[in-house]
């Protein structure tokens, strides 16, 4: 099994501060003040990020493995973003500008209960130009051999995720995407099939494969069926067959191998112990790249991303012990 090494894993797409804090019910009448109190906590966050970071920690060492790109502001919440990247061994290069401040996902937690508020302010200022054109950052893309980036990205820079995703393809090296939410299917239907025909390995949850079923007019709701037709949909580098994942869930993740459809349990958990499922999907995909880079079989990165999955759910926040104790 080849070890991993550094800025193997790319990622890009739209770094969030994560800001959690338990509050009280009246509390989130008054959402300004959360920064204010004492008790809040500060992860680097955003989907993609989430990801790699989660892939990562997996991998433990060496540090570094993934790249992350991104746009932040340069202000406070920036540089505590950098930090908590950096914290997370996550080899972070965000595009800083002064239009508009650092992104931020806000997470309130009452009792079992979180709400949610994200602003995507500077996140949505990526520039192709202005960063990934750079020959400094392009050489950070050309290192990579496996390339990760959440459908969120596709509302904001579209031509970054094709430069991207074609030099995968004409270097044979491996394209992921996820289709992340059922809007993206729904308003963003255009840029995201420009891109699939680039997209080895297609990730998504049973809502998103409905709506792109549709969206797509494949005439069915059979998850597997769904599976089927969208690794058939043309494909330019056909050295490599496209595998579709979809999790379900508590219900069986259902991925393509090779020409058959196959459904694979997830880890068994006691609904008690579920305490937050908002990074599921995120930390599915983290630990399935962490095999992927150490180029695993299907089954052992579904196995990896189920593991991941797992932990993550049974915390607040996509957040993780010190070490995975993964076998």
């Amino acid at each position: 099994m080849p070890t991993p090494s550094e800025n193997m894993l790319f990622g890009m797409g739209n770094p969030l501060l994560d800001i959690s804090a338990v509050v009280d019910k009246d509390f989130l009448d008054k959402f300004a003040e959360i920064v204010k109190r004492k008790k809040v906590e500060y992860h680097a966050g955003g989907s993609t990020q989430n990801s790699v970071k989660i892939a990562q920690w997996m991998i433990q060492e060496p540090h570094k493995v993934a790249t992350f790109f991104g746009c932040i502001g340069k202000d406070h919440f920036g540089e505590i973003l950098k930090k908590k990247a950096e914290e997370a061994h996550v080899d972070a290069h965000y595009y800083e500008q002064n239009e508009e401040p650092t992104g931020t996902c806000a997470a309130c937690i009452t009792g079992d209960n979180r709400s949610l508020v994200a602003n995507l302010a500077a996140a949505n200022c990526y520039k192709k130009e202005k960063h990934l054109d750079l020959d400094s950052n392009w050489e950070l893309v050309e290192k990579a051999k496996v390339y990760y980036i959440a459908g969120f990205f596709l509302t904001v820079s579209p031509e970054s995720i094709l430069k991207v995703a074609k030099h995968a393809s004409e270097n044979n090296k491996i394209f992921c995407m996820n289709l992340s939410a059922p809007f993206i299917s729904q308003f963003f239907r255009e840029p995201l099939m420009k891109v699939m025909p680039y997209v080895d390995i297609l990730f998504g949850n049973e809502t998103e494969a409905a709506t792109f079923a549709k969206e797509l007019g494949f005439e069915t709701d059979d998850i597997a069926e769904i599976a089927h037709k969208t690794q058939n949909l043309p494909k330019e580098n056909e050295k490599r067959q496209r595998v579709v994942v979809f999790t379900q869930g508590k219900d069986d993740t259902v991925a393509t191998v090779g020409d058959k459809v196959i459904m694979f349990p997830v880890l068994d958990i006691d609904q008690n112990d579920i305490v937050d499922t908002n990074g599921a999907g995120d930390s599915f995909v983290g630990g399935f790249l962490s095999a992927l880079v150490q180029e695993q079989v299907l089954e052992e990165c579904i196995r990896a991303g189920h593991y991941a999955a797992h932990v993550i759910i049974r915390r607040v926040g996509c957040t993780f012990p010190e070490k995975p104790d993964f076998r």
